[in-house]
């Protein structure tokens, strides 16, 4: 895809890797405004294409009392003001056929969580509304097999595609990243890697989903030096508290010194 077909993304000539980062649930105006700035600080400074994250719901929880969302219309709301006072491309997640369309009115891209990825109907309504559709590879599928839902965007007239590797199921409370898959998978998309929910940890006795956020580094470090085209991070100025995925989380305070090391390396691999 070209990503210029993404309203305001910015930095596109700076041959840097692209960003969707942002928060894992949309938990108020006042916490998502607070990351947003900053993320768009620091990729402005380092000239780094911004897309900010945030989903509006959360429907894939462990339990029936976890968080799932402040009101779908609520936080899509959220996201637009975003969009609107910062200039800055947005993407949520949908989770039924019928977010399709509520959710492409607010955002600039449209998320196909990892577990839905095989659901027709739900790829096909988000491919026709025209939005640029980010497929997140399901845990238990192969590179290869993303051709297939890609396949499906296309067939609905919308070239507008990204796939999003985000780990694959190695037993039962762990993931690994083949990083084999990227270039598999950029022989179909433009192809990001989910750094966060690729360090989950789920399936806990507790039913919280757990994580190792100390090897954001290492896997995001490993993503650009194989030529990945952009990255997928979460982050939170309090990762401790959030009300979804704290356990993986990238703090806020890490993001800018974790650019900056991403950017190096790419300006390496560039040259080569």
């Amino acid at each position: 895809m070209n990503l210029q077909n993404i309203p305001n993304i910015k930095h596109l000539d700076s041959n840097n890797f692209f960003v969707l980062a942002g928060p894992c649930a949309i938990e108020g105006e006042e916490m998502a405004f607070k990351i947003a700035e900053r993320l768009i600080t620091i990729t402005d400074r380092l000239q780094i294409p911004l897309v900010f994250k945030g989903s509006f719901k959360k429907a894939n929880r462990s339990r029936i009392d976890s968080f799932t969302g402040i009101g779908d219309e609520k936080a899509l709301k959220i996201l637009k003001k975003i969009s609107k006072e910062f200039n800055v491309p947005t993407v949520t997640d949908i989770h039924e056929s019928t977010d399709a369309e509520m959710a492409a009115a607010y955002v600039d891209v449209l998320q196909i969580p990892a577990f839905l990825v095989r659901q027709t109907d739900l790829v096909v309504a988000a491919a026709k509304t025209g939005k640029t559709v980010n497929l997140k590879k399901g845990q238990f599928m192969s590179p290869e097999s993303m051709k297939h839902a890609v396949q499906k965007v296309l067939d609905c007239n919308n070239e507008n595609i990204m796939v999003t590797d985000r780990g694959t199921m190695f037993g039962y409370q762990d993931m690994i990243v083949d990083y084999r898959g990227i270039p598999a998978m950029q022989n179909y998309a433009t192809t990001v890697l989910d750094i966060t929910h690729s360090l989950q940890q789920p399936n806990q006795a507790s039913g919280v989903t757990g994580g190792r956020p100390d090897l954001i580094e290492t896997v995001a470090k490993a993503g650009i030096a194989v030529g990945v085209d952009g990255i997928f991070i979460e982050t939170h100025f309090d990762p401790a508290n959030a009300k979804s995925d704290g356990a993986n989380m990238l703090h806020l305070d890490h993001f800018e010194s974790l650019m900056q090391k991403l950017v190096a390396i790419r300006q390496t691999v560039i040259k080569f």
